[in-house]
């Protein structure tokens, strides 16, 4: 079909579900077709729309290469997956919820650092202590090197949080961290501050558009049609 028009939405949790109810308010709820664990589904009431359910993560790429014309994803996968937001995908609608802070938090014992230029004091004293640098667990290593770039701390290595980062420096594993927080409960459990200008990124789930897919007149109306009914 020649106006058909392929949409993202996450594939399982608490996304896939807030995803769903969103949908459900604008009158063209998430349909799966055929198996009820399918991954192919429709938008009831708007004809030649496909719907693929597939991971927050993936999305993110299918956008990128034009396979899919829009998706919902968080805005922290789309910052720190692509290189050039601007060019890749258009932001068409935040849809209120998958929302998260992307901080940088330190242990709240260090009474001395409150921002990012007494990181950076830190960082050169830990060097002249310890012989190496500070380690920040993280799984936003882009995020983290754009943010701490900008904010002239250089003394540090990235290590790749591949479990529960608020965890990692009472583990010995990394002096401090960038993670995402809701609340900052977790983060207080496990004896961490989010530095007074340490927020990198407000994020929230959206509908994206990509700018590699085809748009044909058709597609484009039927964008315009889902659009605005999360819009309305």
């Amino acid at each position: 079909m020649a106006g058909k028009i392929i949409i993202a939405v996450p594939s399982k949790g608490r996304l896939k579900d807030q995803a769903a109810s969103v949908f459900e308010r604008a009158g063209i709820a998430l349909r799966q077709v055929g198996h009820e664990r399918g991954y192919r589904g429709a938008l009831e009431g708007l004809d030649g729309v496909e719907v693929v359910f597939i991971s927050a993560a993936e999305i993110v790429h299918q956008l990128k290469t034009g396979r899919v014309h829009l998706g919902v994803t968080g805005e922290d996968l789309i910052r720190e997956t692509l290189p050039d937001v601007d060019s890749t995908v258009e932001f068409l609608k935040p849809l209120g919820f998958g929302r998260a802070d992307v901080v940088v938090a330190v242990p709240d014992c260090w009474l001395d650092v409150a921002r990012m230029a007494d990181l950076e004091d830190v960082a050169a004293q830990f060097a002249r202590a310890h012989g190496r640098p500070l380690r920040v667990a993280t799984k936003y290593m882009n995020l983290t090197r754009r943010f701490f770039a900008a904010s002239g701390v250089a003394g540090y290595r990235i290590v790749e949080s591949v479990g529960a980062t608020e965890a990692t420096p009472a583990a010995g594993a990394a002096e401090l961290i960038v993670d995402i927080t809701t609340t900052g409960t977790t983060l207080r459990a496990n004896h961490l501050k989010v530095l007074e200008d340490g927020l990198i990124l407000k994020s929230q789930a959206h509908l994206f558009a990509s700018r590699a897919a085809s748009w044909t007149p058709d597609v484009t109306k039927l964008r315009d049609a889902i659009a605005a009914k999360l819009s309305a």
